[in-house]
């Protein structure tokens, strides 16, 4: 099926790289002449632009680029850290105990991977960085809604929707704020097949040296080989890879302030 282009987008991006480090203001005469529009029409692409946050005016029809760049740079910029630091890490965990691993952010009420590493084996999961995953039903996403307070929490939960992906999906708003309640006291989360039948995973977060959790790390493989006994290993791969990673972002130090 042919892709459908969205021409507002593709101009409003147009515009967008219009901005240089030579030409830091700019006009709708500038838009108007450069992408063949009339006067109008730069206007309202310019003022849309502006409610987005994308642009700021600096006078009476002129437009600077806004602070919404700064920040998404920051952004891109502090996952590329973190996914660097995290992936010696992962490779230490799947090479300890031959399992998949991954570690992740928490942005729009979904998990999404920032780094993963496969084990050497012919059967694995594989999830690749940029996926976005389910809060609710994955163990990745229960430490992070475990992480959040109980305002932050109610709000996340109102917003998402409990899809049951299998039989063993929670779909029960109760019942999932009591796992992950469990999950606040026990310090980890397991997922068993509520996202994809057969797979069983484990995750723990990582807590930064101001309490806030930076990431969350996880093992995750065929329920055939991920039994209980394989479950304390991970956990406490996990736990060490956590500590591992707490050292490289903050220093040793950190953990004795």
């Amino acid at each position: 099926m042919a892709v459908q282009h969205n021409n507002s987008v593709a101009r409003a991006f147009a515009i967008l790289e219009m901005f240089s480090e030579s030409r830091p203001h700019l006009t709708a005469g500038d838009v108007a002449r450069e992408l063949s529009l009339n006067n109008v029409t730069a206007h309202r692409f310019l003022h849309s632009l502006e409610a987005a946050g994308a642009l700021v005016p600096v006078s009476r029809g002129t437009y600077r680029l806004g602070h919404l760049f700064v920040d998404l740079a920051r952004r891109v910029t502090s996952h590329q850290a973190l996914a660097e630091t995290a992936q010696p890490v992962l490779d230490w965990v799947a090479e300890t105990l031959n399992e998949s691993a991954m570690a992740s952010v928490f942005e729009g009420g979904s998990v999404i991977c920032l780094a993963t590493t496969k084990p050497k084996r012919h059967l694995f999961v594989d999830l690749r960085p940029g996926m976005r995953l389910e809060a609710h039903c994955t163990s990745q996403g229960k430490v992070w809604l475990a992480s959040l307070d109980d305002k932050a929490l109610s709000r996340a939960l109102d917003q998402m929707p409990l899809v049951g992906l299998t039989e063993r999906t929670i779909t029960d708003r109760a019942l999932l704020e009591r796992e992950i309640e469990s999950v606040r006291e026990q310090g980890y989360a397991i997922n068993d097949g509520e996202r994809e039948e057969g797979l069983r995973t484990i995750a723990v977060p990582v807590v930064g040296r101001d309490g806030r959790m930076i990431t969350g790390l996880s093992v995750y493989g065929p329920a055939s080989r991920i039994n209980n006994e394989a479950l304390e290993h991970a956990h406490a791969a996990l736990t060490e890879a956590a500590r591992k990673i707490v050292d490289a972002l903050y220093g040793r130090s950190a953990l004795q302030a």
